[in-house]
């Protein structure tokens, strides 16, 4: 703790100490104050600004050490200064008090439970940087709930203080002014518990509760006016609707069909969406072959002569279409509608919050979920139209290896293909704006990356913008220019292929969601709210039409959580989770990351202790001769709680999972490092960076302790 809350709670505590020692309470009674209100109202009179500054001054110290008194304070305020100055006294006093008490728990308190329950109130925290000032207003307004211990919780949230102060003054104001009223009759009083009737209570009560009961219904009435122009169904023919049988739409109907409710799923193009057709599952069969011709590379390294056999590159595509083809079964309409789903082929179009057409039969559902994916990104680059590009989805149909291929883009998807092609024998130049490949990573990662690619043949140009594509037909060269500008150098590159890799956007249009009015957010996805849900109820959206982020495995996540919150929202509905969320870039070397990285600690502010191994020293990696990479966890400073992991190494993808169970476990390094681990194995390095952590963390007093002992038990 620093020297400034240490000195805090000194003042804090000789306050309240002398407060208590020299029984100042005493004077806080009613008999007390009727027996001394002439003598003080006629102490005012003589001295009324003297006294106002006095009253202030006390008021204000009582409420910010949250003393007991303040309502006995409160009627002194109208007894002897009249109502109305009473009145503005006691408001202003209050408030300040409240908001010094509000500071200092802030000060005292909230750092110590952020570090200690922040995952457990990181939902509630968003919620107050929200609707603070109406839960804020609520409390104020409703006298059950202490003064003191609203200014104590509301101090640990994000709150701001000029926010805190004019609505607790504000909401205090009604119970301030019937207590002011009851001051100016003080001589009747009896009991200041009866000052607060039953139904003044309730109807303070009802008071604090009407912002809320207005939102409700300024809600309500939003959504009346949202649902105006169509007709509700009577009955409907599902119960849920699933527009695109990507993962999210697959693992949603999927759910749906389990729990036996009536689901159809529709898709216009071909089941199993992106990630099967032309994204994870071709890209990885391309990966496999690349990491072949690369192992032939270390024939010699591994006591092999040194032999290098010539890609077929046709052979290559072909054996790609037959993964997918093999693959196929497990998304095939023959499977889910096994499993119970009803699929259909067609286009689908929203006509209502509970209608959907789809090849001239219009189905009624209760809910609609949308999981229409994303598609890649073709920048506005003038002369770009006149080039015949490739995009992560049409490169699948090459059959002929390209001469030279350009790429434009450095995140995951240009850099996999990029690193897979050119060690396939194709020469590879890649563009990339940023002045690192994959920009989101730590520079580190990336330098590692960057050495690689370029010992496999790929040509990098980094910090790079592309200002003009040209083609132009020439015999025996290479159609393709890319002109280049970096600060006030240029130059042009040339190839025969180009693939944009600069990214995916969602597919929010041309199915009715822009004739319905479904609301769209800053990025170009489909805006939901925590639950999932769109500006209309009934329709919902998952993967990467809805993001944040575009994993199958992500929209798999989600799926979970939109089907059962269409399914049983009326019962329970459930916020979305995206704590833990794990992601990896199948390059060589891999790169796998969870939680946060340091870039992304430093910039957040987030406090941090990195602890690394390095694979050099793991033996199965010297015996794989993969020895390149790392393991670095950020862990909070002096604890083993787990903030994020990056792996980068073979194999980076499976042994993150490790990680990702323990993060969402909420399990430490310390369980990690009592975990058995088989040797030699690569999940080791997963251990040895706990042990890592450990050691630097060694109970320094007690092994001192330790070695005396046996020191003494060696006569030494």
């Amino acid at each position: 703790m620093t020297r400034a809350r240490l000195l805090l709670l000194l003042v804090m505590g000789c306050l309240i100490g002398a407060f208590f020692a020299l029984d100042l309470g005493h004077y806080l009674s009613l008999s007390q104050l009727q027996a001394r209100q002439e003598s003080l109202a006629l102490w005012v009179d003589r001295h009324f600004v003297a006294a106002s500054l006095l009253f202030l001054v006390i008021y204000v110290l009582s409420t910010a050490l949250s003393l007991p008194g303040a309502s006995l304070l409160t009627l002194a305020g109208s007894a002897v200064f009249g109502v109305a100055w009473g009145l503005l006294l006691v408001s202003f006093a209050s408030s300040l008090g409240a908001t010094l008490a509000f500071l200092s728990a802030r000060f005292l308190l909230r750092d110590w439970v952020s570090a200690r329950f922040g995952d457990k109130l990181a939902t509630f925290q968003t919620g107050m940087a929200k609707d603070g000032p109406f839960y804020l207003l609520s409390l104020r307004l409703i006298p059950l709930f202490p003064f003191f211990l609203v200014n104590l919780l509301m101090g640990l949230t994000p709150i701001r203080v000029s926010t805190y102060y004019w609505v607790s003054q504000l909401g205090m104001l009604p119970g301030t002014f019937v207590y002011v009223l009851a001051g100016s009759e003080l001589a009747t009083l009896t009991s200041t518990g009866n000052i607060l009737s039953p139904g003044l209570v309730a109807a303070l009560t009802l008071l604090g509760l009407m912002p809320w009961l207005m939102r409700g219904l300024q809600r309500r009435l939003a959504l009346r006016r949202l649902h105006a122009p169509y007709q509700k169904p009577i009955r409907y023919d599902y119960n849920l609707v699933v527009i695109g049988a990507g993962a999210g739409g697959l693992v949603t109907s999927y759910i749906a069909a389990a729990v036996k409710a009536k689901v159809a799923l529709i898709e216009k193009h071909k089941m199993g969406g992106d990630c099967l057709n032309t994204g994870c599952v071709p890209s990885k069969a391309l990966i496999r072959a690349a990491r072949f011709a690369a192992e032939q590379r270390k024939a010699g390294e591994l006591g092999f002569s040194p032999s290098r056999s010539e890609a077929d590159f046709a052979a290559v595509m072909a054996r790609v279409a037959r993964v997918i083809r093999e693959v196929e079964p497990h998304d095939s309409v023959e499977r889910y509608q096994g499993l119970g789903v009803e699929c259909i082929e067609g286009a689908a179009r929203l006509v209502s919050p509970w209608e959907v057409d789809v090849n001239g039969r219009r189905l009624t559902t209760r809910h609609v979920v949308i999981a229409t994916g994303a598609r890649p990104l073709v920048p506005e680059l003038p002369g770009l139209g006149d080039v015949p590009y490739l995009t992560s989805d049409s490169l699948w149909q090459l059959r002929t290896p390209p001469r030279r291929l350009l790429v434009l883009g450095g995140g995951p998807i240009g850099c996999e293909l990029a690193q897979s092609f050119a060690l396939l024998g194709i020469p590879v130049t890649l563009v990339e704006l940023a002045d690192q490949l994959l920009p989101r990573e730590e520079r580190e990662v990336a330098e590692a990356l960057r050495l690689q690619m370029e010992r496999d043949g790929v040509t990098l140009l980094t910090g790079w913008r592309a200002e003009r594509a040209q083609y132009q037909a020439i015999e025996d060269g290479l159609p393709i220019r890319l002109h280049l500008r970096r600060g006030d150098e240029t130059q042009v590159i040339e190839g025969d292929q180009l693939l944009l890799a600069l990214g995916r956007v969602a597919n929010v249009s041309g199915f009715g969601l822009e004739d319905l009015g479904v609301t769209l957010a800053p990025r170009g996805t489909v805006a939901v709210d925590g639950f999932l849900a769109t500006n209309y109820p009934s329709i919902l959206a998952v993967g990467d039409v809805a993001g944040p982020y575009q994993f199958t495995h992500f929209a798999a996540h989600q799926a979970w959580y939109a089907a059962v919150n269409a399914l049983f929202g009326q019962l329970k509905r459930f916020r979305a989770d995206y704590r833990v969320i794990p992601a990896a870039t199948y390059t060589s070397p891999e790169i796998a990351r969870v939680g946060l990285n340091r870039k992304e600690a430093e910039g957040q502010g987030i406090a941090f202790e990195a602890t690394r191994f390095d694979l050099a020293e793991l033996d199965r990696a010297i015996a794989d001769g993969e020895r390149e990479g790392f393991v670095e966890v950020l862990t909070v400073p002096g604890k083993d709680k787990i903030l994020g992991v990056t792996i980068v190494g073979t194999h980076a993808g499976e042994r993150i999972a490790e990680f990702v169970l323990a993060m969402r476990h909420k399990l430490g390094l310390g369980k990690i490092l009592a975990t058995l681990h088989a040797y030699p194995t690569l999940m080791e390095g997963n251990k040895y960076v706990a042990g890592e952590w450990k050691r630097a963390h060694q109970p320094t007093r007690i092994l001192a302790l330790l070695a005396r002992y046996h020191n003494w038990r060696r006569g030494a």
